[in-house]
């Protein structure tokens, strides 16, 4: 009898070992198989991201014998903008370029620019955890097409193209919780501010020494990039970058940030608002106090930038 009930239990083990066997390993097939479709989807969604815009705004104000006063002026300012990234499995590439150029007629004055840059960076990085974090190793230059004078004495040059020009290169993390923000930590980092112009490296500007064209230093950056579409005709994106030098005034933080705000009137009509703040302790402002033309004084500036307009938006 009581071999019996050893067979029967012994029967009883080896048929549910064989069920729960064979529902572990269906379960392991079906896993498998999604597993299959989504590397599919993944492998068949192309890995280059390419798009940008093209905008120019205008404006004009004309005056005749008018009593309140004020003047003629006309205002042109254009942006341009390209991207290409490239996303595939574990890699992460991102290529960025932000060429702006601007100009203003104001009475009887002559045409000076209100605008002008050249922006560009790539950031490329490897996936470390599931979704987030990528270790990246990131790029940029930046510099202008035009010389830039010290207005109303449009004799005396303050800028030009490659005076001044920033290089960086960058290594650190970058937590990419969605694809909206990007904040990137660099420990590592290397700047190089360049000022190619004669006459401007002589007078040591721009954080150069007297006579040299090349500033070198070494620090930490950080670079925020958020951007949020509230609804399909507003859109708005900001983009914060810190860097301390870490051999010289650690405590004092360059800082610059954009914010751009986009309305969308109707396909190819927008109207938009750009902030742009800029402070560098080593880049001295030239103070005019009396108007003369002449600079009275220097020293380290908050540079703050706004442009308000309405234009023609085309987004490829």
């Amino acid at each position: 009898m009581r071999i019996k009930r050893l067979f029967l239990v012994g029967i009883m083990l080896f048929l549910s070992f064989s069920l729960f066997a064979q529902e572990s390993e269906e379960v392991i097939k079906e896993h498998d198989k999604i597993k299959k479709k989504l590397n599919e989807i993944n492998d068949s969604t192309p890995p280059w991201d390419i798009g940008g815009s093209f905008n120019i705004n205008l404006t004009q104000l004309s005056l005749s014998n008018w009593a309140a006063g004020g003047e003629n002026n006309i205002a042109a300012n254009s942006k341009f903008v390209v991207f290409a990234n490239y996303k595939k499995k574990k890699a992460s590439w991102e290529n960025f370029l932000d060429i702006g150029y601007g100009m203003i007629k104001q009475g009887e004055e002559s045409l000076r620019k209100s605008d002008d840059r050249i922006d560009f960076s790539t950031k490329y990085g490897r996936l470390l955890n599931e979704k987030t974090l990528f270790l990246t190793a990131m790029g940029s230059f930046k510099t202008q097409f035009m010389p830039g004078y010290n207005y109303p004495n449009d004799s005396v040059m303050i800028s030009n193209f490659m005076a001044p020009a920033y290089a960086m290169l960058s290594l650190g993390i970058d937590y990419k919780p969605n694809k909206r923000i990007s904040i990137f930590a660099a420990p590592v980092t290397g700047k190089m501010s360049i000022v190619l112009d004669d006459s401007l490296s002589a007078k040591g500007a721009f954080g150069v020494k007297a006579g040299n064209k090349i500033r070198n230093e070494f620090g930490g950056f950080v670079k925020v990039v958020a951007k949020k579409d509230f609804t399909d005709n507003i859109s708005a994106s900001s983009k914060l970058e810190l860097f301390s030098n870490y051999i010289n005034n650690p405590q004092n933080i360059d800082i610059e940030w954009e914010v751009l705000i986009n309305l969308k009137i109707s396909k190819y009509i927008t109207m938009s608002l750009n902030t742009h703040l800029i402070y560098d302790d080593d880049v001295m402002i030239g103070i005019d106090k009396n108007g003369d033309g002449n600079v009275d004084m220097e020293g380290p500036r908050v540079q703050f930038k706004e442009v308000f307009g309405i234009g023609f938006m085309f987004k490829f």
